[in-house]
């Protein structure tokens, strides 16, 4: 931990706010502040997200909260966050619980410090395997991945069983990167219990957001267990990836995928390469980062299409108007699903997965005219406040409404108002891949299945970091009669011309 820490135990980068915000007197924040303690009252450490948007409700589009003497600026009205996204004056900040996950993933994309080469390096060799023929080549893997899932959904189906929805997102989106991204096969839907890695990966999420709960100089002893079974999870993700890789390096390269990028492209200008540890890092922050978010913005996207039949209805019938009965769709009618995309794309409105990104100032500025930042302060965008800002989406802004997303509303909404894979030059890489993926696996299901959800389930959210439905069962039936080629969704050949 010493590499990303600082002498009082915090990450590094860390600066409350009263040492970036000069006028922070003139921000709200909540009432019954106590005195060390902050703004505990009320506080749950199992939804820290969700407070803070309880809060947003009342204090306005800026507000702070304290927690155990440490000052947070959160902001979520559209002027600001708008203000914000200048990548001129301001940039991707590494904030406390994303720093908190330095000891898993160090300096790879989603966890460098601006000032770390890595990041640039990792970033200009691997972006080109998200390109548009790139994409086209993991279309059949992915087709391939979510045969595997509708077998068990079938299966269930037939015995009139509910399937449990997260559970089963996470099985399809991690098989779905390890094979695209490394060859790699986890079996993870012939496993009766989730695969070692995903049980590590939640147990290190899920500390990473215990540490923001807990005052640095008693972290060793309300957390002395947690930390330790953390280490071993760290230990047993390190092991699996090193495997990972082993077996690619033995097998003498693959089918130019992610890992053989960082294992054989020198980058175009320098010639510099990808360290082994590197490496390491840059799979477990794909790995990770690459099937947890897709597996929540499908698991809400399946929640929202049971509770609204009627869009569902919409949805499913452009998908049987678009694919036309075809047994495997092709890479290029997955992008004319643009209902389904808007019920996507509402899903992630309500409830981004990734559910804030911090920005820190380039220099000292001033936040929207209003608020003086000096150099280095910080502030969380919180994206689902954004999302719900009644002057960019309206009073009714609670309410579930693909309409919003169709190309007239779209045009008509003010940029950087839609933000669930962050801003700049730090955003998501993988945003193209994720949606891609989801809306081809969206479409595959609603042609095969009507969802019945659990009529006495209300959604409760659980958060570890990253945001995701909790205890969402639904029973799938299938649908009669059967479409044209449903039983089989092997690719079919890529047509050249497509390509």
């Amino acid at each position: 931990m010493a590499e990303t820490t600082t002498g009082s135990g915090q990450p590094k980068g860390f600066r409350s706010a009263e040492l970036g915000w000069p006028e922070l007197d003139r921000i709200p924040h909540p009432p019954y502040r106590l005195p060390l303690l902050g703004d505990v009252l009320g506080a749950s450490r199992r939804t820290p997200l969700q407070d803070s948007l309880k809060y947003a409700r009342t204090l306005g589009p800026i507000f702070r909260r304290n927690a155990f003497g440490k000052e947070f600026v959160f902001t979520w009205g559209a002027g600001l966050v708008a203000d914000l996204a200048d990548e001129s004056r301001f940039a991707k900040h590494v904030g406390l619980g994303v720093a908190n996950l330095r000891p898993v993933a160090g300096d790879g994309l989603f966890t460098a410090y601006n000032h770390e080469p890595n990041w640039q390096l990792a970033h200009d060799v691997l972006a080109p395997g998200f390109s548009r023929e790139a994409m086209a080549g993991y279309h059949s893997m992915m087709l391939a991945v979510a045969e595997r899932l509708t077998e068990h959904w079938d299966r269930a189906a037939a015995a009139g069983r509910t399937v449990d929805v997260p559970g089963d997102m996470t099985k399809l989106t991690l098989e779905t990167i390890a094979r695209t991204g490394f060859g790699h096969d986890f079996g993870s839907f012939e496993r009766p219990r989730p695969h070692p890695f995903v049980t590590a990966m939640v147990g290190t999420l899920t500390y990473a957001q215990r540490l923001n709960s807990v005052p640095a100089p008693l972290t060793p002893l309300l957390l002395r267990r947690a930390s330790r079974r953390n280490a071993a999870d760290i230990a047993h993700l390190n092991r699996i990836v090193d495997e990972v890789v082993r077996s690619r390096r033995a097998e003498g390269g693959g089918d130019g995928d992610l890992l053989d990028r960082m294992l054989e492209t020198a980058h175009p200008d320098t010639g510099e390469r990808l360290s082994p540890e590197n490496v390491r890092r840059q799979v477990i922050t794909f790995l990770v980062a690459g099937h947890e978010t897709t597996s929540g913005a499908l698991s809400f996207a399946l929640h929202y299409l049971a509770q609204h039949p009627e869009v569902a209805a919409r949805a499913r019938a452009e998908v049987d108007r678009v694919w036309d009965g075809t047994a495997a769709p092709g890479y290029e009618q997955v992008a004319k699903l643009r209902y389904v995309r808007r019920v996507l794309d509402e899903s992630l409105r309500l409830w981004p997965t990734a559910p804030a990104f911090a920005r820190e100032a380039r220099e000292d500025t001033v936040l929207a005219g209003e608020h003086p930042m000096r150099r280095g302060a910080w502030t969380l965008v919180l994206t689902p406040m954004l999302h719900r800002d009644p002057a960019v989406w309206g009073a009714d802004a609670e309410r579930f409404d693909p309409d919003r997303f169709d190309a007239r509303a779209v045009r008509s909404r003010p940029p950087h108002t839609f933000k669930p894979f962050g801003t700049g030059a730090r955003a998501c890489i993988g945003r193209q891949f994720a949606l891609h993926e989801a809306t081809l696996v969206l479409g595959l299901l609603l042609r095969r299945y009507a969802l019945r959800p659990d009529p006495g389930y209300r959604l409760r959210v659980t958060e570890r970091l990253t945001l995701m439905p909790e205890g969402l069962r639904l029973r799938p039936e299938r649908r009669t009669p059967t479409p044209p080629g449903a039983p089989s969704l092997r690719a079919e050949p890529a047509d050249p011309a497509s390509c």
